[in-house]
């Protein structure tokens, strides 16, 4: 249940994110983040608010702890549009965290897949991936490395 209590706290972010999704582009955009963590209920719950000063947008993430399916549900929302995405749901095994779920990209749905990996207690990482295919493949498209300041 404790599973985020790793991410209380600040950190220093270093985002990249592929600049066109599913057209096989090796083009990325890198750009800084500052993210706040916190704890709640417990550590059954976990809060942050990412800031992303050079896009002038922010975003955030809720999880929440199901105690009777003991899994985790992740909820992101961005200021640039201010609505709650649909949740990828999910467990830690062995210091990684994998999180599937539905999604859209441009309008089409997507399935969605977040990895928590090289987890420290100065430093982590963060994937997100989707596939157009309903799973079969999966494209990497922004990925967070996590350090303490």
């Amino acid at each position: 249940m404790n599973d985020f209590d790793f991410f209380t706290g600040t950190w220093n972010v270093v985002n990249r994110r592929l600049t066109t999704l599913f057209e096989g582009s090796d083009d990325w955009h890198e750009f800084p983040g500052v993210s706040t963590s916190r704890s709640i209920f417990g550590g059954g719950a976990n809060l942050d608010e990412i800031h992303f000063p050079t896009l002038g947008s922010s975003g955030c993430t809720l999880r929440l702890f199901d105690v009777t399916r003991k899994e985790w549900s992740l909820y992101w929302a961005g200021s640039r549009t201010g609505l709650l995405s649909p949740p990828v749901v999910g467990t830690f095994t062995d210091g990684r965290g994998d999180f599937y779920g539905d999604d859209a990209h441009d309008g089409k749905p997507v399935k969605a897949h977040y990895i928590w990996s090289d987890i420290t207690g100065t430093s982590a990482r963060w994937e997100q991936e989707y596939s157009a295919d309903g799973g079969r493949t999966w494209e990497s498209n922004w990925v967070m490395e996590f350090s303490r300041p």
